[in-house]
């Protein structure tokens, strides 16, 4: 099969490899249909996740039909269309027992496997070890470009931004980066009621988009010298109950230091590679609470049903369409993202 193969920071390639089968009874093989790009892919290709080696298959999104069946499988059977989930897990360890799935000891504690310790979705076909609770059925009436975006972004964006911040009704929220993350934490956040939405990024565009699509009700542009008061302007001079960061980078993680309400939530989306610079010397009178999170999916199957029941839409997001041949034209835009206009990339069959 073809696949894009990971050679290094900077390095990648859509190259020929082996077949994928079935290796354990609990295992299925996932014939890819639809497929996307995540930041944290972008991460990897920077280096700032070095434990991805040379040789191996990048992604962790997908959406497909199982062409093949471990005998221990009970949940799903050869032929259903599933998304795949970007956390392998068991579901009995001390851990998934209190919904902790991405920490699960029958994959060594570290559930992000797919892309990342073993060969991952941007491929023609994909290994899915715990295809029981790793897989989830597709619902009638839901895209396969609205499906993939439940493999990881949305519940990502609702558990350890929107879960952990906890965002509650009338509440104010600011959300550091509208990206597809940052944009899927806007989204959700509907769900739990607030009155102020503020989306800041420095691409204007985004900002339109958030306010257009995704619940924002306002928007501030973070390359204006006084954003941070504009900020204040529409949340109170006292900061926001709720701050998401959803970049990954020093600079705006220690923003929210500044944004942040006396008694508020901090919730820490982004990727990061490198130290945060933690003022605590001036916080620690604030009874602020910072989280930090790896998405545990335990509510991926949430998320399909919210998108059948059209109480969420996420077309939007889908801005850039491919074939899988063409993964490096994709990554070019995606990379390019602000000048492309470009939120999610969907590659397809």
């Amino acid at each position: 099969m073809k696949a894009l193969v990971y050679h290094g920071p900077g390095q990648k390639a859509w190259e020929e490899i082996a077949d994928p089968h079935v290796k354990e009874p609990t295992d299925a093989v996932v014939q890819v249909d639809t497929t996307t790009i995540c930041g944290s892919d972008l991460h990897i290709l920077k280096g700032d996740v070095p434990e991805v080696v040379d040789g191996l298959v990048l992604g962790h999104e997908a959406v497909g039909t199982i062409v093949e069946l471990g005998t221990a499988v009970r949940n799903h059977k050869i032929g259903d269309r599933v998304v795949v989930s970007c956390m392998t897990f068991e579901g009995t360890c001390e851990y998934c027992r209190k919904g902790l799935t991405s920490k699960c000891q029958a994959v060594g504690g570290d559930s992000w496997q797919l892309g990342h310790w073993i060969n991952g979705t941007q491929a023609e076909y994909v290994h899915t070890p715990l295809a029981d609770l790793s897989l989830f059925k597709l619902p009638e009436g839901v895209s396969d470009a609205a499906a993939v975006m439940t493999s990881d972004i949305m519940s990502t964006g609702y558990e350890i931004g929107v879960v952990n911040g906890k965002v509650f009704p009338a509440s104010s929220v600011v959300v550091i980066g509208a990206g597809p993350v940052g944009l899927c934490a806007m989204l959700t956040a509907s769900l739990h009621g607030p009155a102020k939405v503020v989306a800041v990024d420095m691409d204007p565009n985004r900002l339109e988009v958030a306010q257009a699509s995704f619940g924002a009700t306002h928007g501030v542009n973070s390359a204006d010298p006084d954003w941070k008061d504009q900020v204040k302007g529409i949340v109170g001079k006292d900061g926001a109950d709720v701050v998401i960061e959803a970049v990954g980078i020093p600079v705006t993680l220690e923003a929210a230091w500044d944004l942040i309400k006396p008694g508020g939530y901090v919730a820490n989306v982004g990727v990061h590679g490198k130290p945060v610079n933690l003022p605590i010397e001036r916080l620690w009178t604030s009874n602020i609470v910072i989280t930090t999170g790896l998405v545990n999916m335990v509510t991926g199957p949430m998320m399909l049903d919210l998108l059948a029941a059209n109480k969420l839409n996420v077309d939007a997001l889908a801005t850039h369409n491919f074939k899988l041949d063409q993964f490096v034209d994709a990554y070019e835009v995606f990379g390019a993202a602000a000048k492309n206009q470009a939120l999610k990339m969907i590659l397809t069959r």
